[in-house]
């Protein structure tokens, strides 16, 4: 069983531990007759299933409670623990969060009113359109185009590794509006799926498997009730979200490393070698312990930023980025050395580290790669220094 300690930490208050015990008890029942061989289908029933257990309650605001907001120690507890448990279920509340963020945080109420009652209760699927074929972790490079056309706005374009691309039935889209050069001429609009001018042009296939699209806008029509927030407030609307969930990426991967160190424990107390437990070999002990610690410091970022942000702070940006740089990085050390301790079994398809393996991954890329994280570490250092 994972480490549990951690929740005595000071971060959480008794709803956090409740809330981690209740949806360890719920994963273990209720996920497990999900067929995963379908990867689109497997996402739809996963997110029926959190929207049904009441889970996908802490992945967006409350739109009959004004003034309601999203609790990031609650948000990366699911997250950690979802992904021990699965990483495509972890996938399917993450994307859930991510895709109303922005409607969370700047939606008018009849926006939160039409979309977030859908998709906290898992009836509607989200998505987060940001990265195009020029601009990955470049937000201000943003080429889509959002013309103004009489009351409604023409967007033209393309996006691409949009997550949950092919099966959201409404999508955050951000454009250029041109209201000023580079990051202060975007703004953010609402697309529901099935909009004349917007098409899925291509599925794109990963090492781990996840609905993921191209998606092309050619003289896709909405309405200027479809924007997010005000006309140019773009780059600050998809800062804002990411400074929230860049946290609950760092706690995926705390989830995955957590795991990993499980079935480790597991595999050098059961295997033999020369005749005695492999966890008897100091080299293998030593692996264990780089582990344990790798784990716990990553857990101290991930929560001490939750806590961070929940405590009133308006931005985390430094926090965000060293506990999504520090855990991705060393939950891919972590799952690596699992694969090496369980040798062949660790390639082999099918096996849990293998299926980690491929998982954690893409997380050292999305909402920022690591070097990304490591230049917003640095000008955050920096600008301190010189205050």
């Amino acid at each position: 069983m994972a480490d549990r300690s951690f929740l005595n930490w000071p971060f959480f208050e008794p709803r956090h531990r409740e809330l981690a015990d209740a949806l360890d008890a719920w994963v273990a029942h209720e996920l497990a007759s999900i067929d995963h061989s379908d990867t689109d289908a497997a996402c739809r029933s996963l997110v029926s299933a959190l929207g049904r257990g009441g889970w996908l309650t802490h992945s967006a605001v409350d739109p009959s409670s004004p003034g309601s907001g999203l609790d990031v120690r609650s948000l990366c507890l699911i997250r950690e623990t979802l992904a021990r448990h699965d990483g495509l279920a972890d996938f399917a509340f993450a994307m859930q969060g991510l895709g109303t963020g922005a409607i969370s945080l700047f939606g008018s109420d009849s926006q939160k009113r039409e979309w977030l009652t859908q998709t906290r209760k898992g009836k509607a699927i989200s998505a987060f359109a940001l990265s195009e074929p020029k601009s990955g972790s470049d937000v201000a490079n943003i080429e889509l185009a959002a013309v103004r056309n009489g009351g409604d706005y023409l967007l033209s374009g393309e996006k691409t590794w949009i997550s949950n691309g092919g099966i959201a039935d409404i999508y955050t889209v951000f454009a250029r509006t041109g209201e000023a050069p580079g990051a202060r001429g975007l703004s953010a609009f609402l697309v529901p799926a099935g909009t004349p001018g917007f098409t899925v042009a291509e599925r794109l296939e990963t090492v781990a498997p996840h609905p993921l699209a191209r998606l092309s806008f050619e003289d896709c029509r909405v309405p200027t009730s479809a924007m997010i927030g005000e006309p140019g407030q773009g780059f600050r609307i998809a800062m804002s979200v990411l400074d929230v969930f860049r946290s609950t990426v760092a706690a995926a991967a705390l989830g995955f490393a957590r795991r990993a160190m499980d079935e480790s424990l597991a595999r050098v107390r059961e295997r033999e070698l020369f005749g005695a437990p492999l966890f008897d070999l100091q080299m293998v002990q030593g692996h264990i312990a780089d582990m344990a610690l790798d784990i716990d410091a990553a857990a101290l970022l991930v929560y001490r930023a939750a806590w961070t942000k929940d405590s009133g702070a308006a931005r985390i940006s430094r926090e965000a980025a060293m506990a999504k740089l520090f855990a991705t990085e060393q939950a891919q050390k972590a799952i690596d050395m699992a694969v090496q301790l369980h040798g062949g079994d660790g390639v082999r398809r099918g096996h849990i580290v293998e299926s980690l393996y491929r998982e954690i991954r893409a997380l050292r890329i999305y909402e920022g790669a690591s070097d990304v994280q490591k230049v917003i570490i640095a000008r955050q250092a920096l600008a301190e220094h010189s205050v």
